[in-house]
Protein backbone atom coordinates (compact mmCIF):
# COMPACT_ATOMS: atom_id res chain seq x y z
CA UNK A 1 0.00 0.00 0.00
CA UNK A 2 2.80 2.38 0.93
CA UNK A 3 4.71 1.42 -2.24
CA UNK A 4 1.67 2.16 -4.39
CA UNK A 5 1.11 5.55 -2.66
CA UNK A 6 4.79 6.40 -3.09
CA UNK A 7 4.61 5.44 -6.76
CA UNK A 8 1.52 7.64 -7.28
CA UNK A 9 3.29 10.50 -5.51
CA UNK A 10 6.33 10.20 -7.83
CA UNK A 11 4.11 10.12 -10.92
CA UNK A 12 2.30 13.25 -9.73
CA UNK A 13 5.59 15.06 -9.13
CA UNK A 14 6.80 14.03 -12.60
CA UNK A 15 3.58 15.28 -14.23
CA UNK A 16 3.80 18.61 -12.39
CA UNK A 17 7.46 18.97 -13.36
CA UNK A 18 6.67 18.20 -17.01
CA UNK A 19 3.85 20.73 -17.01
CA UNK A 20 6.13 23.35 -15.44
CA UNK A 21 8.80 22.77 -18.13
CA UNK A 22 6.24 22.99 -20.93
CA UNK A 23 4.83 26.24 -19.54
CA UNK A 24 8.36 27.64 -19.19
CA UNK A 25 9.20 26.72 -22.77
CA UNK A 26 6.00 28.33 -24.00
CA UNK A 27 6.74 31.55 -22.08
CA UNK A 28 10.34 31.63 -23.35
CA UNK A 29 9.17 31.05 -26.92
CA UNK A 30 6.56 33.77 -26.70
CA UNK A 31 9.07 36.16 -25.13
CA UNK A 32 11.66 35.34 -27.79
CA UNK A 33 9.13 36.00 -30.53
CA UNK A 34 8.14 39.29 -28.93
CA UNK A 35 11.81 40.17 -28.45
CA UNK A 36 12.62 39.41 -32.11
CA UNK A 37 9.69 41.56 -33.24
CA UNK A 38 10.83 44.41 -31.00
CA UNK A 39 14.39 44.11 -32.34
CA UNK A 40 13.11 44.37 -35.91
CA UNK A 41 10.81 47.30 -35.18
CA UNK A 42 12.93 49.38 -32.84
CA UNK A 43 15.46 51.95 -34.00
CA UNK A 44 19.09 50.81 -34.03
CA UNK A 45 21.07 51.42 -30.83
CA UNK A 46 24.72 51.16 -29.87
CA UNK A 47 26.41 49.29 -26.97
CA UNK A 48 25.42 52.05 -24.55
CA UNK A 49 21.78 51.74 -25.65
CA UNK A 50 21.90 55.12 -27.39
CA UNK A 51 19.81 55.39 -30.56
CA UNK A 52 21.83 55.52 -33.77
CA UNK A 53 20.94 55.83 -37.45
CA UNK A 54 22.30 52.48 -38.65
CA UNK A 55 22.77 48.95 -37.34
CA UNK A 56 26.34 48.73 -38.64
CA UNK A 57 29.05 50.64 -36.76
CA UNK A 58 31.14 51.78 -39.75
CA UNK A 59 28.04 53.27 -41.42
CA UNK A 60 27.27 55.26 -38.28
CA UNK A 61 30.86 56.53 -38.28
CA UNK A 62 30.48 57.73 -41.87
CA UNK A 63 27.14 59.39 -41.05
CA UNK A 64 28.52 61.16 -37.97
CA UNK A 65 31.55 62.35 -39.96
CA UNK A 66 29.26 63.73 -42.69
CA UNK A 67 27.32 65.72 -40.08
CA UNK A 68 30.59 67.12 -38.67
CA UNK A 69 31.63 68.06 -42.22
CA UNK A 70 28.33 69.97 -42.54
CA UNK A 71 27.41 68.55 -45.91
CA UNK A 72 24.66 70.46 -47.70
CA UNK A 73 21.15 69.18 -46.84
CA UNK A 74 20.50 67.49 -50.19
CA UNK A 75 23.90 65.77 -50.25
CA UNK A 76 23.37 64.66 -46.66
CA UNK A 77 19.99 63.25 -47.63
CA UNK A 78 21.56 61.44 -50.61
CA UNK A 79 24.28 60.01 -48.37
CA UNK A 80 21.68 58.73 -45.91
CA UNK A 81 19.87 56.89 -48.72
CA UNK A 82 23.13 55.39 -50.01
CA UNK A 83 24.06 54.21 -46.51
CA UNK A 84 20.62 52.64 -46.01
CA UNK A 85 21.07 50.67 -49.25
CA UNK A 86 24.56 49.64 -48.11
CA UNK A 87 23.15 48.58 -44.73
CA UNK A 88 20.43 46.47 -46.39
CA UNK A 89 22.96 44.77 -48.67
CA UNK A 90 25.45 44.08 -45.86
CA UNK A 91 22.80 42.59 -43.56
CA UNK A 92 21.62 40.37 -46.42
CA UNK A 93 25.21 39.30 -47.05
CA UNK A 94 25.74 38.40 -43.36
CA UNK A 95 22.69 36.15 -43.54
CA UNK A 96 23.97 34.53 -46.75
CA UNK A 97 27.43 34.04 -45.24
CA UNK A 98 25.93 32.43 -42.12
CA UNK A 99 24.20 29.92 -44.41
CA UNK A 100 27.59 28.93 -45.86
CA UNK A 101 27.18 30.77 -49.18
CA UNK A 102 29.44 33.34 -50.88
CA UNK A 103 32.43 31.03 -50.43
CA UNK A 104 34.37 32.78 -53.20
CA UNK A 105 33.88 36.17 -51.51
CA UNK A 106 32.35 37.75 -54.62
CA UNK A 107 29.47 39.44 -52.78
CA UNK A 108 31.78 40.63 -50.02
CA UNK A 109 34.16 42.18 -52.56
CA UNK A 110 31.26 43.97 -54.26
CA UNK A 111 30.09 45.36 -50.90
CA UNK A 112 33.57 46.73 -50.23
CA UNK A 113 33.62 48.31 -53.69
CA UNK A 114 30.24 49.97 -53.12
CA UNK A 115 31.34 51.25 -49.71
CA UNK A 116 34.51 52.74 -51.23
CA UNK A 117 32.40 54.43 -53.89
CA UNK A 118 30.22 56.02 -51.18
CA UNK A 119 33.28 57.31 -49.30
CA UNK A 120 34.83 58.80 -52.44
CA UNK A 121 31.52 60.19 -53.72
CA UNK A 122 31.08 62.32 -50.57
CA UNK A 123 34.76 63.20 -50.12
CA UNK A 124 35.37 60.93 -47.12
CA UNK A 125 37.98 58.57 -48.56
CA UNK A 126 40.90 60.52 -47.11
CA UNK A 127 41.96 61.92 -50.48
CA UNK A 128 42.02 65.52 -51.56
CA UNK A 129 38.76 66.15 -53.36
CA UNK A 130 38.60 69.00 -55.85
CA UNK A 131 34.80 68.90 -55.86
CA UNK A 132 33.01 71.34 -53.57
CA UNK A 133 31.67 69.19 -50.76
CA UNK A 134 28.78 71.51 -50.07
CA UNK A 135 27.76 71.79 -53.74
CA UNK A 136 24.13 71.02 -54.41
CA UNK A 137 23.18 69.17 -57.59
CA UNK A 138 19.85 71.01 -57.61
CA UNK A 139 21.72 74.17 -58.54
CA UNK A 140 22.93 72.41 -61.68
CA UNK A 141 19.39 72.60 -63.08
CA UNK A 142 20.06 76.23 -64.01
CA UNK A 143 22.02 76.39 -67.24
CA UNK A 144 25.03 78.69 -66.83
CA UNK A 145 27.97 79.67 -69.01
CA UNK A 146 31.26 78.06 -68.09
CA UNK A 147 29.74 74.82 -66.76
CA UNK A 148 32.42 72.13 -66.87
CA UNK A 149 32.34 68.39 -66.29
CA UNK A 150 36.06 67.79 -65.55
CA UNK A 151 36.30 65.89 -68.83
CA UNK A 152 37.42 67.52 -72.12
CA UNK A 153 35.15 65.35 -74.29
CA UNK A 154 32.07 66.15 -72.15
CA UNK A 155 32.92 69.87 -72.00
CA UNK A 156 33.33 70.04 -75.80
CA UNK A 157 30.07 68.17 -76.37
CA UNK A 158 28.16 70.29 -73.84
CA UNK A 159 29.35 73.58 -75.32
CA UNK A 160 28.31 72.34 -78.76
CA UNK A 161 24.84 71.42 -77.45
CA UNK A 162 24.37 74.84 -75.79
CA UNK A 163 25.18 76.76 -78.96
CA UNK A 164 23.46 74.44 -81.45
CA UNK A 165 20.00 75.98 -81.12
CA UNK A 166 18.45 72.50 -81.25
CA UNK A 167 17.25 72.46 -77.63
CA UNK A 168 14.63 74.36 -75.67
CA UNK A 169 15.52 75.55 -72.15
CA UNK A 170 13.70 72.54 -70.68
CA UNK A 171 15.53 70.15 -73.01
CA UNK A 172 18.87 71.74 -72.12
CA UNK A 173 18.14 71.14 -68.42
CA UNK A 174 17.29 67.50 -69.18
CA UNK A 175 20.47 67.12 -71.26
CA UNK A 176 22.56 68.76 -68.55
CA UNK A 177 21.28 66.22 -66.00
CA UNK A 178 22.31 63.47 -68.42
CA UNK A 179 25.81 64.98 -68.67
CA UNK A 180 26.12 65.17 -64.87
CA UNK A 181 24.90 61.59 -64.57
CA UNK A 182 27.60 60.51 -67.04
CA UNK A 183 30.21 62.47 -65.06
CA UNK A 184 29.16 60.61 -61.88
CA UNK A 185 29.60 57.31 -63.74
CA UNK A 186 33.14 58.35 -64.73
CA UNK A 187 33.93 59.15 -61.09
CA UNK A 188 32.64 55.74 -59.99
CA UNK A 189 34.74 54.04 -62.68
CA UNK A 190 37.88 55.85 -61.44
CA UNK A 191 37.15 54.75 -57.87
CA UNK A 192 36.82 51.09 -58.91
CA UNK A 193 39.98 51.42 -61.04
CA UNK A 194 41.81 52.69 -57.96
CA UNK A 195 40.64 49.73 -55.82
CA UNK A 196 41.72 47.30 -58.58
CA UNK A 197 45.18 48.87 -58.64
CA UNK A 198 45.48 48.50 -54.86
CA UNK A 199 44.28 44.87 -55.02
CA UNK A 200 46.85 44.08 -57.73
CA UNK A 201 49.59 45.58 -55.58
CA UNK A 202 48.51 43.43 -52.60
CA UNK A 203 48.25 40.38 -54.86
CA UNK A 204 51.97 40.69 -55.76
CA UNK A 205 52.91 40.27 -52.09
CA UNK A 206 50.82 37.12 -51.46
CA UNK A 207 52.76 34.15 -50.07
CA UNK A 208 50.10 31.47 -49.43
CA UNK A 209 48.96 29.71 -52.67
CA UNK A 210 45.41 29.28 -51.26
CA UNK A 211 45.21 32.96 -50.35
CA UNK A 212 46.58 33.76 -53.78
CA UNK A 213 43.81 31.82 -55.51
CA UNK A 214 41.16 33.68 -53.49
CA UNK A 215 42.69 37.08 -54.33
CA UNK A 216 43.01 36.04 -57.99
CA UNK A 217 39.26 35.39 -58.06
CA UNK A 218 38.44 38.72 -56.41
CA UNK A 219 40.76 40.46 -58.86
CA UNK A 220 39.02 38.77 -61.77
CA UNK A 221 35.63 39.98 -60.49
CA UNK A 222 36.93 43.53 -60.20
CA UNK A 223 38.29 43.46 -63.74
CA UNK A 224 34.92 42.15 -64.96
CA UNK A 225 33.19 45.01 -63.11
CA UNK A 226 35.58 47.52 -64.69
CA UNK A 227 34.95 46.11 -68.13
CA UNK A 228 31.18 46.34 -67.65
CA UNK A 229 31.44 49.93 -66.36
CA UNK A 230 33.64 50.94 -69.30
CA UNK A 231 31.13 49.42 -71.74
CA UNK A 232 28.38 51.43 -70.03
CA UNK A 233 30.47 54.63 -70.23
CA UNK A 234 31.10 54.16 -73.95
CA UNK A 235 27.43 53.51 -74.63
CA UNK A 236 26.43 56.49 -72.49
CA UNK A 237 28.85 58.85 -74.23
CA UNK A 238 27.70 57.63 -77.65
CA UNK A 239 24.11 58.42 -76.65
CA UNK A 240 25.11 61.95 -75.51
CA UNK A 241 27.01 62.48 -78.77
CA UNK A 242 24.00 61.36 -80.82
CA UNK A 243 21.56 63.61 -78.90
CA UNK A 244 23.94 66.59 -79.22
CA UNK A 245 24.06 66.16 -83.00
CA UNK A 246 20.42 65.25 -83.62
CA UNK A 247 18.51 66.74 -80.67
CA UNK A 248 15.78 64.97 -78.71
CA UNK A 249 13.40 63.08 -80.97
CA UNK A 250 9.62 63.19 -80.69
CA UNK A 251 9.75 59.57 -79.57
CA UNK A 252 11.87 60.27 -76.47
CA UNK A 253 10.35 58.03 -73.81
CA UNK A 254 11.86 59.47 -70.61
CA UNK A 255 13.56 62.57 -69.21
CA UNK A 256 15.37 61.36 -66.09
CA UNK A 257 18.98 60.12 -66.72
CA UNK A 258 18.70 57.06 -64.49
CA UNK A 259 15.45 56.02 -66.16
CA UNK A 260 16.89 56.64 -69.63
CA UNK A 261 19.91 54.49 -68.73
CA UNK A 262 17.66 51.63 -67.60
CA UNK A 263 15.53 51.88 -70.75
CA UNK A 264 18.60 51.85 -73.02
CA UNK A 265 19.93 48.83 -71.11
CA UNK A 266 16.59 47.06 -71.52
CA UNK A 267 16.49 47.74 -75.28
CA UNK A 268 19.98 46.25 -75.66
CA UNK A 269 18.91 43.08 -73.84
CA UNK A 270 16.94 40.30 -75.51
CA UNK A 271 13.66 41.05 -73.77
CA UNK A 272 10.52 40.34 -75.80
CA UNK A 273 8.23 43.15 -76.99
CA UNK A 274 5.66 42.18 -74.36
CA UNK A 275 8.33 42.30 -71.62
CA UNK A 276 9.62 45.66 -72.89
CA UNK A 277 6.09 47.14 -72.87
CA UNK A 278 5.59 45.93 -69.29
CA UNK A 279 8.97 47.33 -68.25
CA UNK A 280 8.25 50.65 -69.97
CA UNK A 281 5.15 51.07 -67.81
CA UNK A 282 7.11 50.23 -64.67
CA UNK A 283 9.82 52.73 -65.67
CA UNK A 284 7.15 55.43 -66.06
CA UNK A 285 6.07 54.80 -62.46
CA UNK A 286 9.70 54.87 -61.39
CA UNK A 287 10.32 58.18 -63.19
CA UNK A 288 7.35 59.67 -61.30
CA UNK A 289 8.96 58.47 -58.08
CA UNK A 290 12.28 60.10 -59.07
CA UNK A 291 10.55 63.40 -59.88
CA UNK A 292 8.66 63.33 -56.58
CA UNK A 293 11.93 62.72 -54.73
CA UNK A 294 13.53 65.68 -56.54
CA UNK A 295 10.57 67.86 -55.53
CA UNK A 296 11.15 67.00 -51.86
CA UNK A 297 14.86 67.72 -52.27
CA UNK A 298 14.04 71.16 -53.68
CA UNK A 299 11.65 71.81 -50.77
CA UNK A 300 14.35 70.66 -48.35
CA UNK A 301 16.88 73.11 -49.82
CA UNK A 302 14.37 75.99 -49.68
CA UNK A 303 13.46 75.07 -46.08
CA UNK A 304 17.15 75.04 -45.13
CA UNK A 305 17.69 78.51 -46.64
CA UNK A 306 14.64 79.86 -44.79
CA UNK A 307 15.83 78.29 -41.53
CA UNK A 308 19.24 79.96 -41.87
CA UNK A 309 17.54 83.29 -42.55
CA UNK A 310 15.26 83.00 -39.49
CA UNK A 311 18.18 81.90 -37.28
CA UNK A 312 20.12 84.99 -38.36
CA UNK A 313 17.18 87.18 -37.24
CA UNK A 314 17.33 85.60 -33.76
CA UNK A 315 13.62 84.84 -33.54
CA UNK A 316 13.57 81.71 -31.35
CA UNK A 317 9.89 80.87 -31.83
CA UNK A 318 10.09 81.12 -35.64
CA UNK A 319 13.40 79.25 -35.60
CA UNK A 320 11.85 76.35 -33.67
CA UNK A 321 8.88 76.12 -36.06
CA UNK A 322 11.12 76.25 -39.13
CA UNK A 323 13.49 73.70 -37.65
CA UNK A 324 10.60 71.27 -37.07
CA UNK A 325 9.48 71.72 -40.69
CA UNK A 326 13.04 71.30 -41.95
CA UNK A 327 13.59 68.11 -39.90
CA UNK A 328 10.29 66.65 -41.16
CA UNK A 329 11.25 67.41 -44.78
CA UNK A 330 14.74 65.95 -44.25
CA UNK A 331 13.22 62.74 -42.88
CA UNK A 332 10.78 62.52 -45.79
CA UNK A 333 13.51 63.17 -48.37
CA UNK A 334 15.70 60.43 -46.84
CA UNK A 335 12.82 57.96 -46.77
CA UNK A 336 11.86 58.67 -50.38
CA UNK A 337 15.50 58.61 -51.44
CA UNK A 338 15.94 55.13 -50.01
CA UNK A 339 12.76 53.83 -51.66
CA UNK A 340 13.76 55.36 -54.99
CA UNK A 341 17.29 53.88 -54.88
CA UNK A 342 15.96 50.51 -53.75
CA UNK A 343 13.57 50.54 -56.72
CA UNK A 344 16.46 51.52 -59.01
CA UNK A 345 18.52 48.62 -57.65
CA UNK A 346 15.64 46.17 -58.17
CA UNK A 347 15.01 47.37 -61.73
CA UNK A 348 18.71 47.13 -62.62
CA UNK A 349 18.90 43.57 -61.29
CA UNK A 350 15.68 42.64 -63.05
CA UNK A 351 16.88 43.90 -66.45
CA UNK A 352 20.36 42.37 -66.03
CA UNK A 353 19.04 38.96 -64.99
CA UNK A 354 16.34 38.80 -67.65
CA UNK A 355 18.77 39.89 -70.33
CA UNK A 356 21.28 37.27 -69.18
CA UNK A 357 18.66 34.50 -69.20
CA UNK A 358 17.63 35.36 -72.75
CA UNK A 359 21.24 35.59 -73.93
CA UNK A 360 22.00 32.16 -72.48
CA UNK A 361 19.05 30.72 -74.40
Amino acid sequence: MRKQAYKSYRIKIFENLTLTILISLFVIGATAGKYSKEINEQKASDKNNNQVEFRIAKLNQVWEKAIRMQLAPVRLSELHSDLKIQEKDELQWKKIKAEGLDEDGEREAKLRRNFNIILAKYGMDGKKDTRALDSNRLKDHDVKDGDTFDDPRLDKLWNKAKTSGKFSDEELQTLQREFHHHKDKINEYNIVMDTVSRTEEIHKNVISPLEGDMKEHVLHQKHADLKQRMRGLNQGFERLRKITHEGYGADSEFKEPRVIELWEMAKRSNLTEVELDSLKEELRHFETKVEKHQHYQEQLELSHQKLKHVEALGDKEHTMRNKEKYNALAEKAREMGYKMKKHLQDLTNKISQNGLQHNEL
